[in-house]
């Protein structure tokens, strides 16, 4: 190896080293009553029920069913 790549090489370890340590902080501005996050939906508002709680609900049952190790051997 030669000098020039032993630098080189060198300069990239200490660039990648720099790089690693330099994490911005990360503060939260919450003001009291608002919320900026994700508006949760409820399990059966997907597209996969479109709103029919009855239909997740037998789903629900269903696969609860199917992992019940006495019901499957039997």
């Amino acid at each position: 190896m030669t000098t020039r790549s032993k630098v080189i090489a060198l300069a990239a370890v200490f660039g990648l080293g720099l790089a690693a340590c330099s994490e911005q902080p990360q503060v939260v501005r919450y003001e009291q009553g608002k919320y900026e996050g994700k508006t949760d939906a409820r399990p059966w508002e997907g597209p996969v029920y479109n709103g029919d709680k009855a239909a997740w609900e037998q789903a629900m049952r269903a696969r609860v069913r199917g992992q019940n190790e006495y019901a499957r051997v039997e």
